[in-house]
């Protein structure tokens, strides 16, 4: 997923985005407010469209208040806002809130809480356009990776067109990863989403499943280990074309 960064400390973003980096995310750092509406205009998307999945915007920027910036944003894009403010009190939420933001995190925060919280409005609101993307033109629900095809109306996985048997929390566990191909889910989002539980005690059950399905569908570097992260799930190659036939020699004379 991109995700606008809007910060006007640059120690602060720098530190965040190698945050951010290391879970899969690709940041664009604005400082200022104009440099996040510029940012914004100069993407390449059309209008109320946008490249950036979620963006973090904090109030205390130099040049304009972060809520004005937040009321620009909601004008040109749906796209979800989170403000990241030392601004606690009860008012400034509210204001925050009904300025547009999506939701509204207070410094100093914890990290792992901040990232869940990205996930969750990439989620609530269907900002993360990657499913649809990496699905079957014309083939609604269907995710295509490769020689891998999950149909998640149906639960059914395939690897070259033969079936893939799958419990339910397998395929729970592929069709997350299969969200966001190339994306480091952390260990504790994973158990949260598919196992609806806390991350104490259910570790062993999550690495067991990702070795089953490694197993099940004979492609052990399909999803990768991110060591002391989580998981992530690594799109195969494409099969190659075959060879066009090689020319016969001509007759000799």
């Amino acid at each position: 997923m991109r995700l606008l960064l809007v910060e006007d400390d640059d120690h602060v973003a720098a530190a965040l985005s190698a945050i951010l980096a290391r879970h899969g995310f690709k940041v664009t750092h604005a400082r200022s407010g104009e440099e996040a509406l510029q940012a914004l205009l100069s993407a390449g998307a059309p209008p109320q469209a946008s490249p950036y999945g979620v963006i973090l915007l904090d109030l205390g920027l130099p040049d304009q208040d972060g809520y004005e910036v937040c009321g620009k944003i909601r004008k040109r894009t749906s796209t979800p806002v989170i403000m990241v403010t030392a601004r606690a009190d009860v008012r400034s939420r509210i204001h925050g809130l009904n300025m547009g933001a999506d939701d509204y995190v207070t410094k100093p925060y914890d990290t792992g809480e901040l990232l869940a919280r990205i996930h969750a409005v990439a989620r609530r609101t269907g900002a993360s356009e990657e499913t649809t993307a990496v699905g079957t033109a014309g083939t609604p629900g269907v995710v295509r990776l490769g020689t891998v095809g999950i149909e998640l109306s149906t639960r059914r996985v395939s690897v070259d067109g033969v079936d893939v048997a799958l419990t339910r929390k397998e395929f729970d566990l592929l069709a997350l990863l299969a969200q966001r191909p190339g994306v480091v889910f952390r260990r504790e989002q994973i158990i949260s989403e598919v196992w609806r539980t806390s991350w104490e005690g259910t570790g062993r059950t999550l690495e067991v499943h990702v070795a089953s399905l490694r197993s099940k569908l004979r492609m052990p570097a399909l999803i990768e280990t991110v060591r002391g992260v989580g998981y992530r799930l690594v799109v195969p190659p494409a099969p190659a074309a075959p060879a066009p036939p090689a020319a016969s020699a001509p007759p000799a004379v």
